[in-house]
């Protein structure tokens, strides 16, 4: 029997729970800007990821390590101030957490105090453990974060998919049981076979949100600049386009440079 969608006026953590319960599948997208989050927000979905991927596509660094707190805050700072149903949930950059729970506790507090956002995301299991439980024991939401985890490229050397090989699914398992046990809200995992993440999702009670994870899982998340075609150049198997923006954009641009040199714009209707 289905379960009627519960129509949220805004998204809780309690709320991604009771859609995990009631078999209703999680949107979510990054964003790191007022303007690009207000119409991801105007379109209805559930959560928003600032993610620290703007390192990547807003600052054009190879990898995530890159971007600092402050920038962070600055980025989750912009989105929150244009959402009004979506849940705001910012990534922890690397550095700020992995080493000294004291640190990682004073950063998520930095997050939650001067940007607004409703939750933080940090990456790994067991080896984070005590960072997690510091930030949970202040009060502060707490997302987890498993499989391909970006921060930690250079200990992986590749982009590959994660957990293919016994040993690593046992363990990413064990760190999903951990993450549900020590009271996070939900866990995205990142580029493993479609089989394993289903299989997590199966066995714990908190939604897991994949991103080249399969369908089994109970949402999905891509990065926003990949999903509307902004970005030309990065073409994995999981993502899916649903425009051509870097077409439609440049084409537009060209026309305008193009205007602006035969002084076609601005026409007498487009002058005071």
């Amino acid at each position: 029997m289905s379960v009627a969608k519960k129509d949220y006026k805004r998204i809780t953590t309690k709320s991604l729970i009771e859609m995990k319960a009631n078999g209703e599948k999680i949107s979510m997208l990054t964003a790191y800007d007022y303007t690009m989050a207000k119409i991801v927000d105007t379109a209805g979905i559930d959560v928003i990821l600032v993610g620290d991927s703007a390192s990547n596509v807003m600052a054009g660094h190879e990898t995530t390590l890159p971007i600092t707190l402050d920038q962070m805050i600055y980025h989750a700072s912009s989105v929150v101030r244009a959402i009004e149903r979506a849940l705001v949930v910012v990534d922890l950059p690397f550095g700020s957490y992995q080493s000294d729970p004291k640190e990682a506790l004073r950063s998520a507090i930095r997050i939650m105090k001067e940007s607004g956002g409703h939750a933080v995301k940090l990456e790994g299991g067991k080896e984070i453990k005590d960072s997690i439980k510091k930030i949970l024991n202040a009060g502060i939401p707490v997302m987890g974060h498993l499989g391909l985890t970006p921060q930690s490229i250079y200990k992986f050397g590749t982009y590959t998919v994660r957990a293919k090989e016994e040993e690593e699914a046992h363990k990413l398992m064990e760190d999903a049981k951990l993450l549900e046990k020590l009271g996070c809200f939900a866990l995205v995992v990142e580029k493993i076979p479609a089989h394993l993440a289903e299989k997590v999702a199966q066995s714990i009670s908190i939604p897991v949100i994949g991103i080249g994870a399969g369908g089994g899982v109970d949402g999905q998340v891509l990065v926003i600049h990949d999903m509307l075609g902004m970005n030309n150049e990065f073409s994995p198997r999981f993502l899916r386009r649903y425009m051509n923006l870097y077409e439609g954009m440049t084409t537009a641009i060209s026309q305008y440079v193009a205007d602006v040199k035969s002084s076609d714009f601005p026409n007498a209707n487009e002058q005071y």
